[in-house]
Order: C-alpha cells, then structure tokens, then sequence
C-alpha cells in the first residue's frame, strides 16, 4: 500500500474519475428532488466500479479522514468512505474490531442516507455482528424514525440469511412489515426472496401466513424466484 495516499488524494482522485454527463441521471434516479428521500444530495457522476478501485487504495488512512468523507456533501464520497469500511471490516480478525468498526458507522448513520449506501455496507459491517439466535443489535433500530436505520436493521440480515440463519431477518421484517415506505417495502421483499433461496419452505410458511395483507411491493419481490403458479397462487391471496 502507498503509504503517501492522503486525504487529499483521495477526493482528487474521485473527482478525476468522475463523469459529469451521468449527474443528472444518478440524481433523478437516487431521487434528490424536493421533498423525495434524497432530497438535495449531491452527485459527481462516479461509477461504483471506478470508485471501488480509488476507495481501496485509501483504506490505510485514519479514521478522522474517513470520517471527513463519511460527512462530505457529495454522495460518491460517502459512498468511497463506506467502501474504506468494509474494506477494513474484512480485514479484521477480532470481533472488538469488528465491533469497533460498526460503532463507527453507527456513529455517523445520519449520512448513510441512501439506499445504496446502506444496502453496499451494512451486511459486511453490521451483519457480522448479529447474534441470530438473540439478536440486540438491530433491535433497536426497528423503532428508529430513521429511514435509513430501519432500513439497516433489515438489509444486514442478509449476512445472516446467506448463512442459512433466519431468525433476526424473519423478526425484523414482520415488526416492520406493514412500514410506510416504499423502500421498506423492496428491502422487506428481498430478503423475503432471500431466504426463499436457502430454504424455499421457510418463504412460503412466512408467505401463508402473510401474502394477504403484506404489501404488494414486498410481495412481489418475495415471489420472484417461485414457480410460475406459486407466483398466481400468492398474488390472488393479496387481492
């Protein structure tokens, strides 16, 4: 690692790689409108795959840097921030680092304010950390007024799914279930769809007992991967 990489650098080298003529599209669709869930974030116009090659060479810097970036205005460098995190997550062999790692994001939550970013970084540095089998972690988060929490609390399950551990996803999607916004809706959904790759009998218990009234959003992500009359069978249930 080049031990001469600085803060510096690193935003000089996202603001490099950056693409002017995607700002407008990355705007509309992360919804920075007025009054939309990205209201007024700023974008550079920066790949994801262009900004995970710059991120990785920033992960030997200080949290303080990382902290700076994890607050900047601009969403591509909150964005490399979390990248830097995970980075480091994965790099940890203890779990008093791991757990270090996850204070810190928790920390500055308040600007993981997008879906994206939530959704690249909290199974890597949240999902690690849950006990499956009495998970306090992300309990309180299923209360949080936070968007972003509630959906943090959902999304890093997915560490725990992938390990064939239901037992916190399951928990956290029914409490929030019936959630108000649509993008609880799709992330209730998918880890839904989730589980239903690991353990198809698991899905549909879940779904018998809840097709009917869940959201039709989360419904039709969960039912993505079914059989063609399972998916009928599930949809007529919700009308």
């Amino acid at each position: 690692m080049d031990t001469t990489y600085s803060l510096r650098q690193w935003q000089a080298d996202l603001q490099a790689a950056a693409r002017p003529e995607k700002i407008k599209i990355l705007s509309s669709f992360f919804k920075t409108g007025k009054g939309q869930y990205g209201e007024g974030d700023r974008f550079i116009g920066l790949t994801v795959p262009d900004n995970r090659k710059i991120a990785k060479m920033a992960v030997g810097l200080s949290d303080d840097d990382v902290s700076l970036m994890l607050s900047h205005p601009v969403h591509e460098f909150r964005l490399s921030a979390l990248i830097v995190l995970c980075e480091k997550a994965k790099k940890t062999k203890t779990e008093a680092g791991r757990k270090a790692i996850a204070d810190f994001y928790l920390a500055h939550a308040r600007y993981i304010n997008n879906w994206d970013l939530v959704d690249l970084s909290c199974p890597t540095i949240i999902g690690p950390l849950i006990d499956d089998a009495d998970d306090r972690l992300t309990l309180p988060m299923l209360d949080a007024e936070s968007l972003w929490l509630r959906r943090i609390a959902v999304v890093a399950t997915l560490h725990t799914i992938r390990q064939g551990k239901f037992t916190t996803a399951l928990r956290n999607v029914s409490r929030l279930l019936h959630d108000s916004h649509d993008l609880m809706h799709k992330a209730n959904g998918w880890m839904l769809r989730e589980i239903g790759k690991k353990d198809t009998s698991v899905l549909l218990g879940f779904l018998d007992k809840n097709a009917a009234t869940m959201p039709r959003t989360t419904l039709r992500y969960a039912i993505e991967r079914l059989e063609p009359e399972q998916k009928r069978y599930y949809m007529r249930l919700r009308q």
